[in-house]
């Protein structure tokens, strides 16, 4: 994928300083794992060593398999019998295309009902999903960028919770959907413009307009599908 290679950023996501030992180490050692594989610093398919790991992070073998155990369930990480693990393959363009169609089908008339059914406190969470406060803010961009890709999954789940169809939302968090879009191309422009579409999304949402929100939605995904099409030149 000569794009990918193209637009990745340099690597800036710094584990020499080690993991810092909080009261979830488990935690933060997973969050460290998922910013790599998001941000393509483990590649599609590599190798993950969990020695490797324990050097790397400067934590013993039991929160690192744990976390790669969290990872294994979100489709991110793949444990292989007598091999151990590896990052998920990169998804096909034949998957792509088709999960994008399922969410062109599924999203919009979500998005449309969440409207109808909004009210202060789901606006709320639904704002604090959106990601739109830690905009452009400076700092680790792979940290960032695997942070709007759990904040994007987030939003979207969140407008699928308030429309109300659990069968939906269980059928489109089966699909890791979005893990595995945004390994497609680490790139800001993934990010900084989703995040003007999840602005326009929110007001819609806000103002209740059912329209507007399937609308906005809409555009959002083919926005999204087409920023990421340049990953399977």
């Amino acid at each position: 994928m000569q794009q990918r290679n193209q637009t990745a950023a340099p690597e800036v996501f710094d584990t020499s300083g080690f993991i810092p030992r909080a009261n979830s180490l488990a935690g933060s050692v997973y969050e460290a794992i998922f910013a790599q594989l998001m941000s393509l610093k483990i590649a599609p398919g590599a190798r993950i060593t969990v020695d490797n790991l324990v050097k790397e992070l400067n934590v013993s073998q039991t929160p690192i398999r744990e976390a790669l155990g969290r990872l294994e369930g979100e489709g991110l990480v793949i444990k292989t019998h007598l091999i151990g693990f590896s990052a998920a393959p990169q998804i096909t363009r034949r998957r792509f295309d088709e999960l994008y169609q399922l969410r062109l089908l599924l999203e919009p008339d979500s998005a449309a009902r969440a409207a109808t059914a909004m009210d202060e406190g789901k606006l709320a969470s639904l704002r604090a999903a959106a990601g739109l406060m830690g905009r452009r803010e400076g700092g680790d961009e792979r940290l960032r960028y695997s942070t709007f890709a759990r904040q994007d999954a987030m939003f979207h789940d969140k407008i699928l919770e308030i429309a109300g169809n659990e069968l939906i939302r269980e059928t489109l968090n089966h699909q890791h959907t979005h893990f595995h879009i945004f390994r497609l191309m680490f790139h800001s422009r993934v990010t900084e413009e989703a995040l003007d579409e999840h602005e326009a999304l929110l007001g819609a949402l806000e103002a209740g307009d059912s329209s507007a929100a399937e609308r906005a939605m809409r555009e959002h995904l083919e926005h999204s599908r087409d920023r990421l099409l340049p990953a399977f030149d």
